[in-house]
């Protein structure tokens, strides 16, 4: 390992997915400020070596900091942020005075802001000093998986594929593969859009309708992605990858995942409030904002619209799975 790579990494979110890629960075032989937003939770969290609330079980990797100090990120040569999308504007315009001068940020989120439509390198370009190099890590990863070392690969992107090569090599690890390309606009559609498809999955396993007819919803839902992504600036090959078919193919097929489970607890009759259970399933969230850029494209998008009713409550589950199956017949690649 040379010495660019052995420079320490901050992860900013003490969640379940914050928590994993912290544990997989230091695995990779990097020290890590773990950076929490309570400041008696990283007190536990220093204190006990595990993360009780989000990853119970699995112990904390030595070399891992917990804090809740802004001031305690300074020293982090490369910055992931692992907190929600809907988040991500303020949570940066809060601790980005801290980050050092220079030091990439890796946004981590998957997920379109609601307010603006835009996607999470758009939003930390509004707010992060000009000039910061700005990376997004997609791919098809469950928590429980990286932060057990089980074997995982997932996608990084940055506009400079140098710099996206760098930082995939100094954070792979002995289980944890990044591979890397300069795609950042197709990794992000694959990431945010997947969710929103997922929970449609869900929905369709809630039901009871059979695996025949998942199968037929995942095909048809990567469809409407591979359409979004080409009128949106995503080249094709970045989508047939981890961050698109691989991410949906995960998402849309476990109840690990929380925007797969959130769909089939619609599909079994629950409303979208009961649904949620008080956990978070981004594509809930960004539904709406996929569907008003598809619209804004002329993309149709109907899976993704369904989706965007049920969660909204215009529409009943029912009512929409008997509209797209009404739908006229069409060529497949139409």
């Amino acid at each position: 390992m040379n010495g660019a790579e052995a420079e320490p990494v901050a992860v900013v979110g003490g969640g379940a997915w914050g928590t994993a890629l912290a544990n997989a960075t230091a695995a990779a032989g990097r020290d890590v400020t773990l950076w929490l937003r309570d400041a008696a939770m990283a007190g536990t969290l220093e204190r006990t070596r595990e993360n009780v609330r989000y990853l119970p079980g699995i112990p904390l990797h030595p070399h891992i900091r917990a804090t809740a100090q802004a001031g305690d990120l300074g020293t982090a040569r490369t910055v992931l942020l692992v907190t929600p999308a809907q988040t991500t504007r303020d949570v940066l315009a809060r601790l980005a005075p801290a980050f050092a001068a220079g030091a990439p940020v890796v946004l981590c989120a998957k997920g379109i802001e609601r307010i603006t439509g835009s996607f999470m390198s758009a939003v930390a370009s509004d707010v992060l000093p000009a000039g910061t190099p700005v990376a997004v890590l997609s791919g098809p990863s469950f928590a429980a998986d990286v932060a057990r070392n089980l074997p995982t690969a997932v996608t990084l992107a940055a506009g400079d594929g140098d710099l996206a090569a760098r930082l995939a090599r100094a954070l792979s690890g002995p289980s944890l593969r990044l591979y890397h390309t300069d795609d950042v606009r197709g990794v992000e559609i694959g990431g945010a859009g997947k969710n929103v498809l997922a929970i449609a999955s869900g929905i369709v396993a809630g039901l009871g309708l059979g695996e025949s007819a998942r199968a037929a919803l995942i095909a048809r839902a990567f469809a409407e992605l591979m359409r979004f992504a080409r009128a949106l600036g995503g080249r094709p090959e970045t989508l047939m990858g981890l961050s698109g078919l691989g991410d949906l193919v995960l998402t849309a097929s476990s109840p690990q995942s929380r925007n797969f489970a959130f769909g089939q607890r619609l599909g079994a009759g629950a409303s979208p409030e009961e649904a949620s259970g008080g956990k978070l399933a981004e594509g809930a969230f960004t539904a709406a904002a996929l569907v008003a850029l598809a619209r804004g494209q002329g993309i149709e998008m109907p899976i993704a619209e369904s989706v965007a009713a049920i969660v909204a409550g215009r529409s009943r589950v029912e009512d929409v799975v008997a509209q797209l199956l009404a739908r006229p017949l069409k060529g497949e690649v139409e």
